[in-house]
């Protein structure tokens, strides 16, 4: 299958794409390099130095694509807040732009959406059908995103798939970086130096790993169409969340709690039933031991 997979050279992309080039894969990836690295990317993937934000018709005509993975994305949520309108730039008029070049070779989109920030606040595990009220502007762009695959396929009979990933860890998550708070703390951890917690560490988050993840995504190549949770059905608490990086980091620094994030959610959690029906897809990775691979990466990078 030949694949463009945007924000391939980024932390999920870049797992997606060693998976693809694995099974043999003709694999392009779309990258600006402003958070994705280059030597992320395996030396049997094509590199196209390109910003989503910009039409991507020329590559889709070049590379001729069966497939569009789209993981490129403004993501954070402080940041989307700060500046709503780069938040809406990269991930909304990203994804039209993605779409479009779907359209001209008629490609199935594969897109990352959020679960983590769509739901709003959640009195239980959500499902696909639970309303969608996010609290941030980067939860409204991915949510806008989702619609307009789900317009494509009214409009022109796409059979895309919108996948809402929960909190996504694992080894090359950029520890300096305002996103990714299993990263930072590890990051932070092997530097001697104290972690922040924002609030009173109470608020829980379904923490996926990525390699788990690269199996939805691939599963949703074959899918015809939907909209898939992708997460463990399970949620942690960022105070424990600390308590397990400080284990297995071996350190016995207290984290210091500052004042809680505008945007921000008490309570996110994903029910991943009809992913595991229809595409297959099982988040076989514990916390403990998904917090212990990426140690493991942070520690020897």
């Amino acid at each position: 299958m030949r694949v463009v997979v945007s924000g391939g050279a980024g932390f999920i992309g870049s797992h997606v794409v060693e998976a693809l080039v694995a099974r043999g894969d003709e694999v392009h990836v779309v990258d600006d390099l402003s958070n994705g690295r280059r030597e992320n990317v395996p030396a049997q993937a094509t590199l196209h130095v390109h910003d989503v934000r910009e039409p991507l018709d020329a590559i889709a005509a070049e590379t001729a694509p069966q497939a569009l993975i789209h993981l490129a994305a403004q993501a954070d949520v402080r940041v989307s807040v700060a500046e709503p309108a780069r938040d809406a730039a990269v991930n909304v008029l990203g994804t039209v732009n993605v779409l479009e070049a779907a359209r001209s070779t008629g490609a199935r989109v594969v897109f990352a959406s959020t679960g983590g920030a769509i739901y709003g606040e959640c009195e239980r595990p959500a499902r696909e059908d639970d309303p969608r009220l996010p609290l941030s502007p980067y939860g409204t762009a991915k949510l806008a995103g989702e619609e307009y695959l789900a317009m494509y396929g009214r409009l022109y009979g796409a059979r895309h798939v919108s996948l809402r990933l929960g909190n996504v860890y694992g080894p090359r998550q950029d520890p300096h970086g305002e996103a990714g708070v299993v990263a930072i703390f590890l990051g932070r951890l092997r530097d001697g130096e104290v972690c922040r917690i924002f609030g009173d560490g109470r608020q829980t988050r379904d923490y996926v790993y990525v390699g788990d993840v690269v199996g939805a995504v691939l599963a949703a190549l074959t899918a015809d169409g939907g909209v898939f949770n992708v997460g463990t059905g399970v949620e942690t608490s960022v105070t424990d969340l600390y308590e397990a990086c400080r284990r297995v980091a071996g350190s016995d620094l207290a984290p210091v709690h500052e004042t809680a994030r505008p945007g921000e959610l008490g309570r996110s959690v994903l029910d991943p039933s009809l992913a595991q029906r229809v595409l297959g897809f099982t988040a076989a990775t514990a916390v403990a031991d998904g917090i212990a691979r990426t140690w493991e990466h942070i520690r020897a990078s």
